[in-house]
């Protein structure tokens, strides 16, 4: 896994709910996600943090990795489009082939991948050239490649969803509504007020969860060996599990 050390300057990132977090409590919360995710079985690469721009510990938005490539891409929110050089330099050395989406905006938080398949989600920060753009390389790499609509009111399309299996998907009351999640995959829809929990994260014979969530730990506990993480600060800048590392 990659991840990028907290920046003090994170108070100040994106944040629909006009929230500023405190850096100290995102320290905290993120070195128990470090351990987490070594629990889970990777190894981390960690990057040093980059206080001009304050949403970069988000590393997921700005590069996408597949099989011995990185993709780098291109963020649409100006405040953060100028990461995407930053991390090329700093994860290059660990991939085989570094390729660039050019033109058209794409997010990582919008680019849920199954194995060899992945669903590109339009949304305010990834638009339809961006994602063809994106389509067409994951294509020559040889996976396959869906592009969906991601609902208006959510940020990016794996806020509310998340692959826990091969062909299963965690997903919030909203995106159990999307036609091609239902008729592709199996769904585990959770309650209303448990938004929060959709964006988990499997890791080999693990699933992070996000602490706080009673009913989603419940309804997952039966299947799947839980490691909780509390993510209650990072989600004052719409930031879950899924976005604060790449793996591969």
């Amino acid at each position: 896994a990659i991840i990028r050390q907290p920046n003090k300057s994170i108070q100040n990132g994106i944040s629909s709910q006009n929230l500023h977090p405190q850096y100290k409590i995102i320290a905290e919360e993120h070195s128990n996600y470090i351990k987490a995710i070594k629990e889970a079985g990777l190894t981390i690469n960690l990057l040093e943090p980059l206080e001009e721009y304050p949403d970069s510990l988000f590393v997921e938005d700005p590069a996408l990795t597949y099989k011995s490539n990185i993709i780098i891409l291109n963020p649409a929110d100006p405040s953060r489009n100028g990461e995407k050089k930053i991390i090329k330099e700093e994860i290059k050395h660990l991939f085989n082939k570094t390729l660039f989406v050019e033109d058209g905006f794409v997010e990582g938080g919008d680019i849920l991948n199954i194995n060899n398949h992945f669903i590109i989600g339009l949304s305010n920060r990834t638009n339809k050239l961006g994602a063809e753009n994106l389509s067409n390389i994951l294509k020559n790499l040889g996976a396959t490649v869906d592009i969906c609509k991601t609902p208006d009111e959510i940020l990016h399309f794996k806020s509310e969803c998340s692959v826990i299996d091969d062909d299963v998907i965690l997903v919030s009351y909203k995106m159990s509504k999307l036609d091609y999640l239902k008729s592709n995959y199996n769904l585990i829809e959770l309650p209303i007020g448990e938004e929060g929990a959709s964006n988990s994260l499997r890791i080999n014979d693990k699933l992070l969860l996000p602490d706080g969530f009673v009913r989603a730990e419940e309804i997952l506990s039966k299947k799947y060996n839980i490691i909780k993480v509390k993510v209650d600060e990072i989600s004052k800048v719409d930031a879950g599990l899924s976005c604060m590392s790449l793996r591969w």
